[in-house]
């Protein structure tokens, strides 16, 4: 376990110092922003949909934070292409835990799914599901 262990710690860090789709789109269809309060990070997630208005087109994310909160993000703007609304909403934070590769504590849960929270709630609004105007990873 401490070689992929490592691997994946050095995943983490690569994907917060060099951060994947890191930015804003200008045509996205929807974007959102979250907090942690408890950290510290903020994540805005900004989507594209395809022409049938349910699959990911593109996906990009801006903010700052922990390097938890961070590459969660990065590594989730390159799973969700392709994706649909469904599944995304369908994640869980055992879907986020995956991608990360490593076991995170129960005080860092909130800063690993931010992104993944963010990109849901901010579904929800394009669909009218949801009226909030900041998601909080505060439960």
């Amino acid at each position: 376990m401490g070689l992929g262990s490592d691997m994946y710690r050095q995943q983490i860090l690569d994907h917060y110092k060099n951060p994947r789709n890191y930015g804003e789109l200008e045509d996205a269809t929807f974007s959102h922003v979250g907090e942690n309060p408890t950290c510290g990070d903020t994540i805005k997630v900004d989507v594209r949909l395809a022409d049938d208005g349910e699959t990911i087109e593109r996906v990009a994310f801006s903010g700052d934070g922990c390097a938890i909160s961070q590459a969660s993000a990065s590594l989730l703007t390159q799973e969700l292409p392709g994706l649909t609304l469904s599944e995304l909403d369908a994640m869980d934070r055992d879907d986020i835990v995956d991608m990360l590769g490593v076991d995170i504590s129960p005080m860092r849960i909130k800063c690993a799914v931010l992104a993944e929270k963010v990109a849901q709630d901010g579904a929800k609004i394009h669909t009218g599901e949801l009226e909030i105007d900041r998601t909080k990873t505060e439960e």
